[in-house]
């Protein structure tokens, strides 16, 4: 937007005593003629961050006005979103595993579909006492720390090499009070040889760098290494899967979130380096989501 431009959003006349409901109708419009898939969610959201109050409080009193001030704070707030920056950024959190996690600029934003290689990894290790897991690439935290917090007799470890997603994860993991050991490093490349783990689980960067340009215009605010994978998506992947191996126990497992049409040849990445296809977790959706190798 050209300096000196009036943003649409300074069109909420100040004069009118806008009410909770008139004002959730507006932006809910609003966002909709921005391509915003999600407007209403997302006008809930913003004004009942603008105000400090959950969304059931904005429905309880949908006929209370705002102060100038909250409308000023909520205007700005509409502006950020009109121009794609995610809500989840804007406020600075993010609900993942019904746990409330701090998100910034710079460190991927947790997604829902993520919560599969949560639910795989503990599913893996149900049976195991004081289980031993590494998270490979771990940005804000996310799984490890609800890996932990599900399961607090595990041994969780997890690494970056993004100092920003480090500072960001260890925050998280100490306001979730989850115990996870956070280090950084490439890969494997900070492991002593003999050290192994019953499960190493990642959601690595797995889009192929010709879709990024397609995909909603929200994800210009995220860091792009933590997301393109090479032509195909499998670069990323292709690493974990020749190293994996040599840090897994005697029928140890590596859990993999993929796209959904990568099941094929990640399972096949997985036969090259000795591992036997365990089997494939579908999300919520239905889609195959995450890949899991085998120590034969």
């Amino acid at each position: 937007m050209k300096r000196g431009t009036r943003h649409p959003a300074d069109n909420m006349d100040k004069n009118h005593k806008w009410t909770i409901k008139e004002i959730l109708e507006w932006t809910t419009a609003y966002f909709k003629t921005k391509g915003i898939r999600t407007a209403r969610l997302d006008a809930e959201v913003l004004l009942g961050y603008a105000l400090n109050v959950n969304r059931l409080h904005l429905y309880l009193n949908f006929e209370k006005p705002l102060l100038p001030s909250e409308r000023m704070r909520f205007r700005e707030l509409v502006r950020r979103r009109a121009l794609r920056e995610p809500v989840s950024l804007i406020i600075g959190k993010k609900e993942f595993w019904s746990l409330t996690l701090k998100v910034k600029r710079g460190v991927l934003i947790p997604r829902p579909d993520t919560e599969t290689l949560v639910q795989t990894t503990l599913d893996i290790v149900s049976s195991l006492d004081k289980p031993k897991i590494l998270e490979i690439g771990t940005g804000s935290g996310a799984v490890a720390i609800a890996i932990a917090h599900e399961r607090p007799d595990a041994h969780v470890y997890a690494n970056d090499l993004n100092p920003v997603a480090l500072d960001l994860a260890r925050e998280n993991a100490l306001n979730t009070k989850a115990h996870v050991l956070i280090f950084g490093c490439d890969m494997f490349s900070a492991l002593k040889d003999g050290t192994k783990f019953d499960v190493i689980c990642s959601n690595p960067p797995y889009i192929p760098d010709g879709v990024i340009e397609t995909l909603d215009p929200e994800i210009d605010y995220e860091p792009m290494n933590a997301l393109k994978g090479g032509p195909e998506g499998l670069d990323v992947i292709t690493r974990i899967v020749a190293e994996a191996p040599a840090f897994l126990n005697r029928h140890g497992r590596i859990a993999l979130e993929i796209d959904f049409d990568q099941a094929e040849k990640v399972s096949q990445l997985l036969k090259t380096a000795g591992l036997e296809v365990d089997r494939i977790s579908r999300d919520l959706s239905g889609k195959p989501r995450v890949v899991i190798g085998r120590i034969q």
